[in-house]
């Protein structure tokens, strides 16, 4: 199936196919039609299976872009309400639609200002109810979407949330996304909305099937020297690395630029200024690298990501598939990299079972094999290279000095210090260390939990101390 068939307006297909989107995602598959037709939806589906599209596309194409607010999408955080409206606006702009981003922090003055040009609010509970409540705004939208709803539950917003439908109009389409569905996000449900028809993305759905997947399985130590060999190896044009603390995404922000990388931390402590400019440099391809924590990086939504890197496995699955989620967008290939550890093979296990995506595991390429790599991308620069005349007049006028294959040879080891491999010749474990490690976790696990089988200290266990006594007898003493 391809966005074709929806049978969009004319100017929204044309941002649409601008934006690069080719085959919809099973949420838009199924969402876009029913909102199509005028239905209140709830839709339960994760984070990174393009919801904002799923809702954003079908609403700009009912809208009527007469100047005045049709839309409202609440969100529970400001980075989430600056990427949907960012994407909003994309697909609105040749139809005449703008946005208006509404959030604590800034001059009430400048969004009130923006919400008069606009035809849809992207807001924030808090911030979006105290300009309802003080009359600041008058709004009778036709649509309204609430998205991540689970999320601004556990952040307290439900009564907020409950308040500001007292503000709406009773005549609207509402449509509310939850990646979970506990009893109180049911209750908002049967409350706010008509009749609503249930879409479900199942658990073999949750990854998106175009990213790979893989994992590398090294010693703590080596975690940094694993992610430089990675990258050398990889070279991605445009990755996020995820870990799990403010203070890890600090030191390995500046380890990666004394090594040479464009790269940007992000992360809750920092100032909002700060953050979007991190966001906003990172989008228009001024950075390589944004290393990020969960909780900054929710709702992150820049289409060109060809990598995400998990430096520490994330605590559970859900945090996992939005990471990924970030990467294999808008119909195209991702790839997604875990270092980890022999001692996060249970969470491993845990993700692949939660997710139901098959992770490989690889080996990390030694110097000879990211050499060899360089040295072909090389090669083909060097054949796809035009000459030009300043090339031309700089051989002439060497050649007053060398012959040319002294030039040619001089000229190739000046290029051939890029292909110059950083670390040790191995980092990691091998194919066979991996099968070894998990057949010991599943050794532990088929012993309830005892490697050898026997917690009463009796059988193998005496039998390696009788071998290890013996050892030491055999041996002389260190003085």
């Amino acid at each position: 199936m391809t966005f074709n068939e929806f049978n969009f307006k004319e100017n929204l297909q044309k941002a649409i196919d601008e934006a690069g989107f080719k085959e919809p995602s099973p949420i838009q598959k199924d969402a876009i039609p029913v909102i199509l037709e005028g239905k209140d939806i709830v839709g339960q589906a994760h984070t990174g299976t393009g919801k904002t599209a799923a809702f954003g596309l079908p609403l700009i194409n009912k809208m009527k872009g007469d100047k005045e607010v049709e839309a409202v999408v609440i969100v529970p955080t400001r980075e989430l309400a600056m990427q949907v409206s960012d994407e909003l606006f994309r697909f609105g702009k040749n139809l005449g639609i703008n946005t208006a981003t509404v959030y604590g922090g800034q001059s009430y003055s400048r969004q009130l200002k923006h919400i008069e040009n606009a035809g849809i609010i992207v807001a924030t509970p808090g911030r979006f109810l105290d300009l309802l409540k003080g009359k600041k705004i008058n709004i009778k939208p036709s649509f309204i979407v609430l998205d991540e709803a689970d999320e601004m539950l556990d952040m307290g917003f439900l009564d907020d949330i409950k308040e500001i439908f007292n503000f709406m109009p009773k005549e609207r389409q509402t449509l509310l996304f939850s990646a979970t569905m506990p009893t109180a996000i049911k209750t908002l449900a049967k409350t706010i909305l008509k009749e609503p028809e249930f879409i479900t993305i199942t658990k073999s759905e949750i990854t998106n099937s175009k990213i790979t997947q893989t994992f590398y399985v090294v010693d703590e130590f080596e975690r940094d020297d694993a992610l430089i060999r990675l990258y050398d190896f990889k070279n991605p044009e445009k990755s996020i690395i995820f870990c799990r603390t403010k203070k890890e995404v600090d030191r390995l922000s500046t380890f990666l630029v004394s090594q040479g990388f464009s790269a940007k931390g992000l992360h809750g402590d920092m100032e909002q200024r700060q953050r979007e400019e991190a966001i906003n440099a990172f989008k228009k391809k001024k950075l390589e690298i944004l290393i990020a924590t969960d909780v900054a990086a929710r709702g992150l939504d820049v289409n060109d990501v060809t990598h995400v890197f998990n430096y520490h496995l994330p605590f559970d699955s859900e945090s996992y598939v939005h990471r990924i989620g970030r990467t294999g967008r808008a119909g195209k290939d991702g790839t997604a990299v875990s270092i980890v550890t022999p001692h996060e093979f249970r969470m491993l296990q845990k993700i692949q079972k939660a997710t139901g995506g098959k992770l490989e595991a690889k080996v990390i390429p030694n110097v000879a094999s990211v050499k060899e790599k360089k040295t072909d991308s090389l090669k083909s620069k060097i054949t796809e290279q035009k000459v030009y005349d300043s090339g031309v007049d700089l051989v002439e006028s060497l050649k007053e000095e060398y012959d040319l294959s002294t030039i040619a040879h001089k000229l190739a080891s000046m290029l051939t210090n890029s292909t110059y491999v950083k670390g040790n010749n191995n980092i990691g474990k091998s194919h066979t260390d991996i099968k070894r490690l998990f057949e010991r976790l599943k050794d532990d696990r088929g012993n309830g939990g005892s490697r050898n089988g026997n917690r009463g200290g009796r059988g193998r266990r005496n039998s390696n101390s009788r071998n290890r006594n013996q050892d030491q007898k055999r041996r002389p003493r260190r003085r």
